[in-house]
C-alpha cells in the first residue's frame, strides 16, 4: 500500500473543515513509513530484497516493531495526536490525526504478507493481497480516487492544484508498481522513500492551504 495511504487524510480533511490542513493529515498517513526508513537508514529498522516475498512487491521487511507493530503504530499516533491537539487547541482535529496515522496499519494488513505484529512478537499478521495484483490494485486507486473526490466535493477552491497533487501520486504509484525494483535495500532506496513522501507531503500543504470549506452560513471559508 502507498498511494491508498492518503485516502483516510484526504477524508479527515473533508470531515472536519476546523482541523488541521490537508498536508498534515498527509504526514499522519505516512508516520509511520518516516519512522521505519528514517530508522533503516541508521540500521534500527531493517528489510532486504526477496524476489519470493510476494507478487507485486519484493520487499522482505523482516524488522520493524517499532513503527509497523499495532503497539508501536499506537504510540506514534498519540505522540502525533497530542502535537496537533495542543497546536490546534483542538482534541478532536487531534484523534482525527491518531485514526489516520493508526489506519497505516490497518492498510498495511490488507496487502502485506504477514510481516505485521501486535507489539513486535513472534506472530505475525497480514492479509497478503500484494500477491493478488487485479484485486490490490483497483483496490488502492479506487479507495485513493474515492476518498479524493469526497474532499473535492466537500470544499471550493482551485481545481488545478488537487489535480497535480493527484497526477503526482497516480505517476509514483505506476513507478513504485511498474519500475525495476532495486538489487538490494540500502540508503539510496530509503532517501528514494523519504524523497516520494515529502514531494507529496508538499503538494499536499499547497492544496490545503487554497481549498475552502461550507460553513452553516452558506459561506466559504478558509481553514485557519
Amino acid at each position: 500500500m502507498f498511494i491508498g495511504h492518503f485516502a483516510p487524510a484526504f477524508l479527515a480533511a473533508a470531515v472536519y473543515s476546523r482541523g488541521p490542513k490537508l498536508g498534515t493529515y498527509f504526514v499522519a498517513a505516512q508516520l509511520v513509513d518516516w519512522g521505519f526508513f528514517g530508522l533503516a537508514t541508521v540500521g534500527i529498522e531493517k528489510m532486504r530484497i526477496d524476489p519470493d516475498a510476494t507478487v507485486m512487491v519484493p520487499f522482505d521487511l523482516y524488522f520493524m516493531p517499532y513503527t509497523h507493530s499495532l503497539a508501536g503504530a499506537a504510540i506514534w499516533a498519540l505522540v502525533f495526536a497530542i502535537g496537533v491537539a495542543i497546536w490546534h487547541r483542538d482534541s478532536i482535529a487531534g484523534l482525527l490525526t491518531a485514526g489516520v496515522v493508526l489506519s497505516h496499519w490497518g492498510l498495511d494488513w490488507l496487502t502485506h504478507r504477514p510481516d505485521l505484529t501486535l507489539a513486535g512478537g513472534p506472530d505475525t499478521y497480514g492479509l497478503g493481497l500484494w500477491n493478488f495484483p487485479q484485486i490490490a490494485m483497483p483496490l488502492e486507486i479506487g479507495i485513493t480516487l474515492g476518498a479524493f473526490l469526497f474532499y473535492i466535493m466537500r470544499s471550493r477552491g482551485p481545481l488545478g492544484q488537487p489535480l497535480i497533487l493527484m497526477a503526482v501520486l497516480l505517476l509514483l504509484q505506476a513507478f513504485n508498481w511498474f519500475a525495476p525494483h532495486p538489487d538490494a535495500a540500502g540508503l539510496f532506496l530509503y532517501i528514494q522513500a523519504l524523497f516520494a513522501f515529502a514531494l507529496v507531503t508538499a503538494l499536499a500543504f499547497w492544496v490545503g492551504k487554497n481549498r475552502y470549506f461550507m460553513h452553516r452560513r452558506g459561506l466559504a471559508m478558509a481553514r485557519l
